[in-house]
């Protein structure tokens, strides 16, 4: 069977800032058909950025799609901005989103990692807005889940321990217990070499674990800006568990506000940032999901077994009316 190829769009129709409170302002982009199936696409992180690499798994015949950069990520101003940042804010962000642009309904919500915990919320919040549920990576921010990619002995740190070392060796020995409060105090701090240089650390050990086998430098071209916001999110949202209770978008009374979903899982074998028990248990609660597990892959999207079956799953939901 012939592999489907990435798409390829025209340049955005539609950019510009939406204004979501007097401290923020999100940038946001529209491709492909104007008034195709409207999907949203939620970035990684928190911190990262949806950028034009991530139309490609999207027909442009068939899909509307809507990019956006999330509080104090990417474009959204002011970069790096803890204040006023919450999981539920950033649910209302997507609401405010879909009525400036005119849409009834998402025909599908894209998400993958921190995208994946996002697009669950939104979807458990509001489920007559979402008409199908794309997820990669999947991720909730339990306790649990934070112990195996950034924890002392466990999970991702027994298969790179000399990275780790060097990444937790930058924490004071007092507070190695616990990384990610320990470097969102040196993130926090009022000294900016202090939160670029631990910025620095943070990313290095993010970088290490995203692909299965890395054939070039992660964070090659990134500026200080990038390194600050996607370090300073992460720890932000990780010392608050997202700001939900622990375990809270796996519940099954949760779950059931989204049964009636259409859900394609697709998750990494050996995904050292998001353990597939997570993706299993979710696929478990929901009854109108696939589960895709790549055999030979680890987190990222672009890793090619990954990158092949979310091409295939938004074709696939493309023929379905959603």
């Amino acid at each position: 069977m012939t592999s489907p190829a990435p798409y390829k769009h025209s340049p955005a129709f539609d950019e510009g800032f939406l204004q979501v409170s007097e401290l923020h302002k999100l940038h946001y982009e529209q491709y492909g058909k104007r008034d195709g199936k409207p999907v949203v696409f939620l970035h990684g992180g928190p911190g990262g950025s949806a950028t034009y690499e991530h139309t490609v798994f999207f027909d442009p015949a068939v899909y509307r799609v809507i990019l956006f950069d999330q509080r104090g990520a990417g474009k959204s101003l002011p970069p790096a901005e803890l204040r006023e940042n919450t999981s539920q804010l950033l649910v209302a962000d997507i609401e405010s989103l879909r009525q400036h642009c005119g849409i009834e309904k998402w025909a599908m919500v894209f998400g993958g990692s921190w995208g994946s915990t996002l697009s669950l919320l939104y979807a458990q919040t509001h489920p007559e807005r979402v008409g199908s549920l794309v997820v990669r990576g999947v991720f909730t921010e339990r306790k649990e889940e934070l112990q195996f990619s950034r924890g002392r002995g466990t999970g991702a740190a027994r298969i790179h321990p000399e990275v780790y070392e060097r990444f937790a060796g930058h924490l004071d020995p007092a507070i190695r217990h616990d990384p990610i409060r320990g470097y969102y105090e040196l993130l926090t701090s009022e000294d900016y070499g202090t939160r670029l240089e631990a910025a620095k650390r943070w990313n290095e050990w993010d970088s290490m674990l995203g692909l299965l086998v890395s054939k070039s430098d992660g964070l090659a071209g990134k500026s200080d800006t990038w390194f600050l916001q996607h370090a300073r999110l992460e720890t932000h949202y990780g010392v608050h568990g997202g700001f939900m209770e622990d375990g809270q978008l796996l519940r099954p009374e949760n779950l059931a506000r989204i049964k009636h979903i259409p859900c394609a899982i697709v998750q990494g074998r050996y995904d050292l940032f998001c353990p597939p028990t997570t993706a299993w248990q979710l696929h478990s609660g929901l009854p109108l999901s696939k589960l895709h597990i790549i055999p030979d892959a680890g987190h990222s999207a672009f890793e090619p077994g990954i990158y092949r079956k979310l091409i295939e799953v938004c074709d696939e939901f493309a023929k379905m009316d959603l």
